[in-house]
């Protein structure tokens, strides 16, 4: 069962990207982290483009067969005060527009909060 899922982190700073796998799910875990990396070093507008083609490439690879499934979890950080600094703004908004642009493809979407499921699509 194991070799059934394979489990991404950008906490732990792997690659999102589409690899070869031939199981049944894919956990993309710390979107929100892999945002800020790239916050680091892009603008608002690749950062969004380059999460629209690595999910429509897992959402191919899902659609390939009927028993697959991609997991993406991230932790919003888009409530509360504006950060300071630009590089956290944009870090920010990009988590943003990139969870909606997310949302939209997803055939289900929950928010978890304080261990409280709602499922919302």
């Amino acid at each position: 069962m194991e070799n059934d899922v394979l489990w991404l982190s950008g906490y732990r700073k792997e690659q999102p990207e589409m690899i070869v796998f031939q199981g049944k799910t894919v956990v993309l875990q710390g979107l929100d982290a892999w945002i800020q990396q790239d916050a680091e070093k892009m603008d608002s507008d690749s950062i969004r483009k380059k999460w629209k083609e690595i999910m429509a490439d897992w959402r191919i690879w899902e659609k390939e067969r009927d028993e697959r499934n991609c997991i993406v979890i991230g932790s919003d950080i888009t409530k509360g005060i504006v950060p300071m600094e630009e590089r956290d703004r944009r870090w920010r908004d990009a988590c943003g527009w990139v969870f909606q642009d997310v949302v939209s493809i997803s055939r289900r979407v929950d928010i978890i909060w304080y261990g409280i499921d709602q499922r919302i699509k």
